[in-house]
This record gives structure tokens, sequence and C-alpha cells, in this order.
């Protein structure tokens, strides 16, 4: 075997390892059902109602924090179908507002959109956590990518939600939002 061939091969067989990494132990492995029966149950239209703060950082591609940023989040609902506002506040002092139409079928089936999200994200909830995909296009002063994004939310015991986001193109992961999103008391 020459150098080159041997070279190429280490190449070939580093990128499987890490796409098997990928695929069956890290962050993109988790699956909805592997929460099914496992803490309170996360129901959108209780747990994402009224005002809600959300506090997070976000982390880029070399796992540092490159921004913190509060949310005041307000979420309304008409039977399945729910519209959360979001309004964030970076440590940068920029401003971005968005807001959300979501649609909970009986299934436990989520869809999402906002005018940011190119065509409709689509989840699942199972027990305490809910899986989302998305694609988001970034604002044209933060470059006008579109990325795609996959959310976990988590119900914690206490009525807290924990999300972690990762942000990809073409595959390879470039950002990391882990938030907490809690109602605020009347």
């Amino acid at each position: 075997m020459t150098p080159t061939l041997a070279l190429f091969l280490g190449f070939i067989l580093a990128l499987a390892l890490m796409a098997a990494r990928s695929r069956f132990a890290g962050f993109l492995s988790q699956r909805p059902e592997h929460f099914r029966g496992k803490g309170p149950v996360l129901d959108l239209r209780r747990h994402l109602s009224g005002p809600i703060l959300c506090e997070g950082v976000i982390y880029g591609p070399l796992g540092r924090v490159t921004s913190r940023f509060v949310a005041d989040m307000h979420a309304t609902w008409d039977g399945s179908t729910g519209t959360m506002t979001e309004d964030f506040r970076y440590d940068s002092g920029s401003v971005q507002h968005r807001v959300w139409t979501l649609r909970v079928g009986n299934d436990g089936v989520v869809h999402a959109t906002a005018p940011d999200v190119e065509g409709e994200g689509t989840g699942r909830l199972e027990g305490p956590a809910l899986r989302l995909d998305y694609r988001i296009r970034l604002p044209e002063d933060a470059g006008g990518h579109v990325l795609n994004v996959t959310d976990w939310m988590y119900l914690m015991e206490n009525g807290t939600i924990m999300n972690r986001s990762q942000f990809r193109k073409f595959g390879i992961k470039v950002a990391e939002l882990v938030a907490t999103m809690r109602p605020v008391a009347a």
C-alpha cells in the first residue's frame, strides 16, 4: 500500500467514524421515544403558555461562548394552535423579534412556522421531551446563511424547560444554544 493510499483510506475511515458517532452516540442520535414514560409529560399548551422568561448562551463552532441573551416570550393557545412571540436582547446590544405559530397534534406531532424559518419545522413530543427540526435563515448582518436546526426541549420537575439546540451547515455543527425557559410568576 502506498503512503498516499494509506492516507486517503485513513481519512475515509475517520469520516466514517465521525458519522457513526453522530448517528449512534451523539446529540443527533437521540429520539423522542427514548423519553417515553420518563418524567413529567411536556404539554406545550400548558408549559409554553403566558409570559415566559428565557435566558441562554450561544456557543460557536469551537465551543466558546459567542453570545449571551435574555428573551421575553409570550405564548397563547386556541385549541391545538399556538402563537409564541419572542423578544431577544443580546449582550452585543442587538435585539431580535420572532413570532412562532405552533400546531400540536393529538399524536404528539408538532408543526412550527416563523418568518425566518424556511418551510415548516416538524417535531415530536414524547414524555418530558420535544425534538423539533427546522431550517432557519440568519439575518443579513449575520451572513444570511440557512442553517439546519435541531432543538431539544426537556421539561424539568419544577416546570422549567431546558433547551439545547444545534445549528448545522453542510452537516457540520457551526453553533449550539443552551437556554432555560421559565414561566413568569403572576
